[in-house]
Order: C-alpha cells, then sequence, then structure tokens
C-alpha cells in the first residue's frame, strides 16, 4: 500500500495568519524525510503562495485562503486557493522583480516558490482567483 496522508484548512484573509498556515503546513510536511534547510524551504514556499493571496487575491480585503497539503509515497504536494481578483497575465506575474504594487513590494514571491521548490503551478482566472500548486519530492537519502 502506497504511503499517503492529507490535511485541508482554511483561514481567514489576514496577514497574521501567515505564519499559522506556514508551520501548519512544515508539521503535516515533517512526517516526511526532509532536512531541516528543506522543511525552511518548503516555509518560505508557503509563506509567499499565502501571502500572494492575501496582498494581491484579496487587496488586504476580506476573504479565504484554502490550504492543501498532501503527500503519495515520497511527493509532497500543496495547494494554496483564493477567490479573490486573479492574475491576468500568470506567465508575466511569475518573472523575477514583476509586482502590482513596486512601492511596497519586491516582486520576489514566485521566484522564491520556484526556488525552493521543484514544481510551481499557477491557475488562474481574473476576478475568480488564483490557485498554486507547490509540487517537492523527498530526495532518495543514502544510508550511512
Amino acid at each position: 500500500m502506497a504511503d499517503t496522508n492529507w490535511v485541508k484548512f482554511e483561514i481567514p484573509s489576514d496577514t497574521r495568519n501567515v505564519a499559522f498556515a506556514r508551520t501548519a503546513v512544515a508539521l503535516f510536511a515533517s512526517q516526511l524525510d526532509w532536512t531541516l534547510d528543506e522543511l525552511e524551504d518548503i516555509k518560505v514556499a508557503v509563506s509567499e503562495a499565502v501571502s500572494n493571496s492575501i496582498i494581491h487575491g484579496y487587496q488586504l480585503g476580506e476573504g479565504v485562503v484554502r490550504v492543501e497539503a498532501s503527500y503519495a509515497d515520497r511527493k509532497l504536494t500543496i495547494v494554496i486557493e483564493d477567490y479573490g481578483q486573479g492574475i491576468p497575465d500568470v506567465e508575466l506575474a511569475q518573472e523575477t522583480g514583476y509586482t502590482t504594487i513596486p512601492e511596497e513590494r519586491m516582486g520576489l514571491g514566485f521566484t522564491f516558490m520556484h526556488e525552493y521548490m521543484d514544481e510551481v503551478l499557477v491557475v488562474s482566472e481574473v476576478q475568480k482567483g488564483t490557485k498554486v500548486i507547490l509540487i517537492k519530492e523527498v530526495p532518495q537519502r543514502s544510508e550511512g
């Protein structure tokens, strides 16, 4: 039988909840064989995705951010979804340094997600929301 597990939760669109989301996902992910550095990478990627939902998706207004994490065998999949304003140009949004709020933001959120995860998929529809899927495989470690 395959080793699988999952967790789902929703948080209000409030920047105070970013730390909760990243910590909850890291605790869930810790069931797998990650190094501490790899767990930190996962936390950063989750923080960036959740922050994007709150800051850009809902523009710091009311809303709900849905978080799912699951694993099958040695692959962790994390889904961060909002029902906010969506991203008009997903490809442009993922370019290093691109931001819709240049006076306040550096535009590195997606860059960090791509750096720390094996795969980042973004599905977005204007005025309907955005789903970010983060995937990371647990490396095979040699014994000894």
